[in-house]
């Protein structure tokens, strides 16, 4: 399997997370190290451009939003940890920010193609802006795609583990323009028994428009 990853960057939701082992700008990094923690990692074109530059940063002003809800940073390109460690000094004295999350150092392309990080069509060697929201237990639960040219919209990446982890702790799913704390979705039921229960429960709640969609609070340990 991890041949085939390699070769094909053909990762899904749903399945482990790849490991590896990485240099990065905080010293070596194995995904295991994670385990228990929610991860967001993430890929960047190149170090010393301006939209990286410029995500770096919102990432670090936002780390605080992610220590919240349990979740860790990681990001990766193919320059050097040479590169990566002069730039995020660069940043450093120009704003007085300090990138606060390691940076994978990944010259060889080795991880990114294991996380189809490389779009052929775009570039042999230069990463997309890749997003994998990996759960606690090493499990890829959402992956998003940016072009080189559009920077990404850090408050969504914390939407999505929050309605993740909202919706396995409530057993439910979120609804369209969801936001945290607002109510889920019920599971549909699977049984006749159990439709006529949910219309009832609907008529009594009034918190739905049929048996198939209707909606529930979220429990108070889900609130986060």
């Amino acid at each position: 399997m991890d041949y085939e990853l390699m070769m094909n960057g053909n990762v899904k939701i749903g399945q482990m997370a790849p490991d590896f082992t990485a240099q990065t700008t905080f010293g070596e990094v194995n995904l295991k190290d994670y385990k228990g923690k929610w991860l967001v990692f993430f890929s960047h074109p190149g170090d010393f451009t301006p939209v990286c530059t410029t995500e770096m940063i919102a990432f670090t002003q936002a780390q605080s939003y992610f220590k919240d809800i349990n979740t860790e940073l990681l990001g990766l390109s193919v320059d050097s940890n040479s590169s990566h460690l002069a730039w995020v000094y660069d940043i450093y004295c120009r704003t007085g920010i300090k990138i606060s999350f390691p940076i994978i150092a990944d010259r060889n392309s080795q991880i990114a193609r294991k996380y189809g990080m490389i779009s052929s069509d775009v570039s042999n060697t230069e990463t997309v802006r890749n997003v994998f929201v990996i759960d606690d237990k090493g499990i890829i639960r959402t992956i998003l795609i940016y072009p080189l040219n559009i920077g990404r919209f850090i408050p969504e990446i914390i939407r999505i583990v929050k309605a993740l982890q909202t919706a396995d702790c409530a057993k439910g799913a979120t609804a369209a323009n969801w936001m945290p704390n607002q109510p889920v979705i019920l599971p549909i039921p699977n049984t006749f028994d159990g439709l006529l229960e949910r219309v009832e429960y609907i008529n009594k709640n009034k918190n739905g428009i049929n048996w198939y969609l209707s909606f529930k609070e979220i429990p108070k340990e889900c609130i986060k």
